[in-house]
C-alpha cells in the first residue's frame, strides 16, 4: 500500500510538490524510472507529469507510462500534450482517450520543433499555439490544465511583454496553473511573478526546479530552452566533472538554498524536473518538511 506523506510531527504539509518524468528508451532506463517513482510516490505529490516527444515520437511510451503510474501507484498523473506533429482531431483524440481512462490532468504545451527543424511551424489543421490547445481541451472535458511559463523569456518570443501576453492568453483560455521553466536566479523569478501580477495574470505560478545531476547536462538544457545560468553557479561546480559525490552535495545545497528563499517569499508549491532520478529531489523535499508516513501507521 502506498503511504501518505506527512511532515515531522504529523501536521498538514506546508508545501505541495509535483514531479516530472520522461518515457524511458531502454529496459535499464525503465528500471531507473520505476525506482524513482517508487522512491518519490510516498511523498504524495499533487500530481506527476510525463513528457511527450516534440514530434509525437514518444506518444505510445508516454501513454504506457501514464497507465502504469496510475495503475500501480494511484498517483494523479498529468501527461504532456503538444500541438506538434498532429492534427486537431488527432490531439483531441488523445485527450479523449485520457479522459475515458479517468485522467483529468493535462500539461498543455506548444511543443518544440521536431529534430532537424530550427523553427516551430503549426501543423496544417492542427492547434497553432498552447492557448489554442488549452481552449480545445475544454471541448473534451473539464481538465485541470498546467501550462508553461518562462522567467527568462521564451527563446522565440520577440519580447518579454509578448511572452507575458501569451501566458495570459493561456490562462484566459482555461489553464489552471503555470509551471515555470527551470531557473536558478530567485530574484529573476520573483520579478517575473510581479510582472505577471501587473499583467493581470491571476492564476498560480509554480516554480519549476531542476536538481543538477550533471553541470554539463544542465548547460545543454539551458542552451536549448533559453534559461540563464548565473556565474556563481558555474563557480560552485567548477572542477567537479569527475567528482560525483561532491557534485551531488553541492547540487543539494544549491537547491535547498533556492527553495528556502522561495519559501521566504511566500512560495508554497514546487515542480521538480526529476530526470527520472529520485535522490536529489527527495532530499530537497525532505528539506521542505515533507516526510513519508511510516508504513505501519498507514490505514
Amino acid at each position: 500500500m502506498m503511504t501518505d506523506a506527512a511532515p515531522a510531527g504529523g501536521a498538514t504539509p506546508a508545501v505541495q510538490v509535483s514531479f516530472e518524468f520522461f518515457p524511458p528508451k531502454t529496459a535499464a532506463m525503465e528500471a531507473g524510472l520505476w525506482q524513482a517513482v517508487q522512491r518519490l510516490a510516498p511523498l504524495q505529490p499533487r500530481f506527476v507529469s510525463v513528457t511527450y516527444g516534440a514530434d509525437g515520437s514518444t506518444r505510445d511510451r508516454t501513454h504506457a507510462i501514464v497507465r502504469r503510474i496510475v495503475r500501480e501507484t494511484g498517483l494523479t498523473c498529468a501527461p504532456h500534450l503538444t500541438c506538434v506533429g498532429a492534427s486537431r482531431g488527432e490531439v483531441l483524440g488523445v485527450a479523449r482517450g485520457y479522459w475515458d481512462e479517468g485522467i483529468r490532468h493535462i500539461v498543455a504545451l506548444r511543443g518544440d520543433p521536431p529534430a532537424g527543424e530550427t523553427r516551430y511551424q503549426p501543423h496544417p489543421g492542427g492547434f497553432g499555439w498552447a492557448a489554442d490547445l488549452v481552449a480545445g481541451l475544454g471541448e473534451v472535458g473539464d481538465f485541470d490544465i498546467s501550462v508553461a511559463a518562462y522567467p527568462d523569456v521564451h527563446p522565440e518570443a520577440p519580447s518579454a511583454a509578448f511572452d507575458l501576453d501569451n501566458l495570459k492568453r493561456k490562462f484566459d483560455a482555461g489553464a489552471t496553473r503555470a509551471i515555470s521553466q527551470f531557473f536558478f536566479d530567485v530574484d529573476r523569478f520573483l520579478r517575473f511573478r510581479d510582472a505577471c501580477d501587473r499583467a493581470g495574470i491571476r492564476g498560480p505560478l509554480v516554480p519549476g526546479l531542476l536538481p543538477i545531476a550533471k553541470f554539463s547536462q544542465l548547460l545543454s538544457f539551458a542552451g536549448r530552452c533559453g534559461a540563464s545560468v548565473p556565474a556563481w553557479l558555474h563557480q560552485r561546480f567548477e572542477g567537479l566533472d569527475e567528482d560525483p559525490e561532491t557534485r551531488q552535495m553541492i547540487a543539494a545545497s544549491v537547491a535547498i538554498e533556492q527553495v528556502g528563499r522561495l519559501r521566504h517569499h511566500g512560495v508554497d508549491e514546487f515542480h521538480f524536473y526529476t530526470l527520472n532520478r529520485a535522490e536529489l529531489t527527495y532530499a530537497i523535499c525532505y528539506a521542505l518538511g515533507l516526510r513519508p508516513q511510516a508504513a505501519e501507521a498507514a490505514s
